[in-house]
């Protein structure tokens, strides 16, 4: 016979779980004359049973009554059925937490909080140190705070060799420039990169060009490319964050954004560069849109992954106009703007696939290029020119 203190001793519980346990019914001592209770070793081998139940992930409640009478298969599916979506919700936390502490990849989790919830992405992004347009990096294109520096590198290294860092041709940016209903004094392009678009801006107009960028060795080929063309004194190449820009003393005339307004979003950007713009000054931007309803599985789920915010011409028109803006054009850039990025991209992955083998930058560019091959017609870039109202 044991006392409560030696069961409870025996069996590795407390006296008072012990004595919850006799509450509930699940035990049941013997009171002796002396009025303390005294237990048998059956009472002993029941708790250790209890226990291996417990062990199962089943209740008081459940273990009393496997106890006490048959086992119910039902209740018991039930529970295996809860325990599995524990275990479940469980795996996923484990890989969480593994991902942040850098352990594994945090590429899944960093586009489904994209997906679902972008600007606050973006900003919880810069608590942990990142500038906005990094921080914009990392959600559109490392997918990896902890791997973010590393991914970048090899990025740059693919495209410092590539005159176009998206989808863009010099018969697009001139037909965009003769949607302009006025001759432009002061021009502000957001996302100039080397600055093929910003010298055909300087060559088609007389405009003083501020031309911006996050990325000082783009800015560097930019200052290159104006001295040789001998228009260094009307432009003006700065390092700056696209996010963060300064309403200035003197509205700018033109703002022009080649494929780079999605970076920060286009609608967020339709609000932000508004203010800078004189009542009645334009907004050109490009922009990746759908081209149907029902693309194949296969081309949604890339674009799904790398572009969520991706829409149609439809919808960004009526964004536009949501924003306080009128369309004065829009216009398919066509098959040459693609091919003008895809065409030199393509090879300059080929000519880098030896020695840069395995990296996930890549192998994320080998799978654009299959889904641009594979989704000719589902999806293209529009040109949009825009004036604020």
């Amino acid at each position: 016979m044991f006392n409560i203190s030696e069961l409870a001793k025996s069996v590795g519980l407390s006296r008072s779980a012990l004595l919850y346990y006799e509450k509930l019914g699940l035990l049941k001592g013997q009171r002796q004359r002396n009025g303390y209770r005294v237990y048998s070793d059956a009472d002993r081998q029941r708790l250790l049973l209890l226990q291996r139940l417990q062990a199962g992930g089943l209740s008081l409640k459940e273990c009393q009554e496997c106890l006490d009478g048959k086992i119910d298969r039902d209740a018991l599916a039930r529970r295996l059925q809860t325990l599995e979506a524990e275990i479940e919700a469980k795996n996923r936390s484990l890989a969480l937490l593994t991902a942040l502490l850098g352990r594994d990849s945090l590429k899944a989790w960093h586009e489904e909080v994209e997906r679902v919830a972008p600007d606050l992405h973006r900003d919880w992004l810069m608590t942990q140190g990142f500038s906005s347009e990094d921080a914009a990096r990392v959600a559109l294109l490392s997918k990896d705070m902890n791997d973010h520096d590393r991914y970048m590198a090899a990025f740059t290294e693919i495209f410092s060799e590539l005159d176009y860092w998206g989808p863009g041709s010099q018969q697009a940016t001139e037909r965009a420039l003769a949607a302009l209903p006025f001759q432009p004094e002061r021009v502000l392009e957001i996302g100039c990169g080397n600055g093929v678009a910003t010298l055909i801006l300087a060559a088609q107009t007389r405009a003083q060009i501020t031309a911006i960028d996050a990325d000082e060795g783009a800015l560097v080929r930019l200052r290159k490319r104006a001295a040789s063309a001998g228009c260094t004194d009307r432009i003006d190449a700065r390092r700056m964050d696209m996010a963060r820009l300064a309403v200035p003393d003197l509205p700018y005339d033109v703002i022009w954004a080649e494929g780079s307004a999605y970076i920060i979003g286009v609608e967020r950007a339709l609000a932000a560069w508004r203010p800078m713009l004189r009542q009645r000054g334009v907004l050109v931007f490009s922009d990746m849109v759908w081209c149907t309803d029902q693309p194949s599985e296969e081309v949604r789920q890339f674009w799904a992954s790398e572009y969520p915010a991706m829409t149609t011409v439809s919808q960004r028109l009526r964004q536009a106009t949501r924003a306080g803006y009128g369309v004065l054009a829009h216009f398919d850039m066509g098959q040459a703007a693609l091919d003008t990025y895809y065409d030199p991209l393509e090879a300059r992955v080929r000519d880098l696939e030896a020695r840069m083998a395995g990296t996930r930058v890549l192998d994320d560019l080998r799978r654009e290029l299959r889904t641009y091959h594979k989704g000719s017609g589902q999806f293209g870039y529009e040109m949009f020119v825009l004036e604020r109202r």
